[in-house]
């Protein structure tokens, strides 16, 4: 398994308890009606369908916070791949605690493994080559820490992680300088207000832009919605004065002929904003 930082608790309970105020704010009515006070079960995190884990901390976090005497044990692990029929993990503790905890725990580690999922089958499409797949910021407002943690479990790296992190000049920045600016100039006047430490990339659109972005001394150009025989040239063009990021219409069935184009960084939105998330279940027994 590839090593990948994992979340800290705090942060981790920061977010579960905002689900859990937001699905249970007075508590879960139907198993205070329905299930005596008393009364223990087991429970098995199920799948349907074959995939790679990501979230067993979260699922547990939502466990543990709703009742600490709820025990999870989990027999595959986050960045683990699994068959179709495979048991995750067994709970065992107060009934009332795990239904109550069952939607907020299932949600999380769904949805987290549906990305851990589809960015292992952008990872496999372009082994060989050396490019590296990565996520962007089209992420779910508030969970882009758990979404991206969860690319990291599939064998992806991450994008800047916020608008605070690098420079990322893209077309609505460089329309602003004016059609007739000096792209160069002003892009150089840019990093010198910067800290030497800060990474610079520009987004460009046509070829004829490469040129005066790589006068600049940028660290990264992005290729952006180039077809393939554009891509192919510039990359070429750039020709190892930057890395290379290509970004735009990115899709599985199109991964492995970009991949070989030759550039450095793919970004792939559609790993976060268009994900499905994983069949997984909780399956009870008294």
């Amino acid at each position: 398994m590839t090593w990948f930082a994992r979340l800290e608790p705090a942060q981790m309970e920061r977010v579960v308890r905002m689900a859990m105020e937001e699905d249970a704010p007075w508590g879960d009515i139907t198993s205070q009606a329905l299930v005596p006070a008393e009364a223990q079960a087991v429970a098995h995190l199920a799948t349907r369908e074959a995939g790679v884990l990501s979230g067993e901390d979260l699922f547990t976090a939502a466990m543990e916070l709703t009742d600490a005497r709820l025990v999870v044990s989990f027999a595959v692990h986050d960045g683990e791949r699994f068959a179709a029929g495979a048991v995750l993990a067994r709970i065992e503790g107060p009934a009332r605690g795990l239904l109550q905890a069952e939607r907020v725990g299932l949600n999380f580690v769904q949805r987290m493994s549906g990305i851990a999922t589809l960015t292992a089958e952008y990872v496999a499409a372009v082994a060989g080559t050396s490019a590296r797949i990565t996520d962007t910021r089209k992420t779910t407002p508030g969970l882009r820490l758990l979404e991206r943690y969860a690319v990291r479990c599939g064998g992806g790296h991450n994008h800047r992680f916020s608008l605070s992190d690098a420079v990322l000049a893209k077309d609505n920045h460089l329309a602003l300088l004016g059609a007739g600016g000096d792209l160069t100039a002003a892009l150089r006047a840019a990093r010198s207000r910067l800290p030497h430490t800060t990474h610079v990339e520009v987004e460009v659109d046509r070829l004829e832009q490469i040129e005066p972005v790589l006068a600049a001394g940028v660290d990264t150009i992005m290729l952006d919605n180039f077809s393939m025989e554009d891509l192919r040239a510039g990359v070429a063009q750039v020709a190892g004065r930057a890395l290379v990021e290509a970004s735009g219409g990115v899709t599985l069935e199109r991964i492995a002929e970009i991949a070989a184009a030759g550039g450095d960084v793919i970004s792939v939105g559609a790993l976060t904003h268009s994900v499905r998330a994983l069949d997984l279940g909780l399956d009870f027994s008294a």
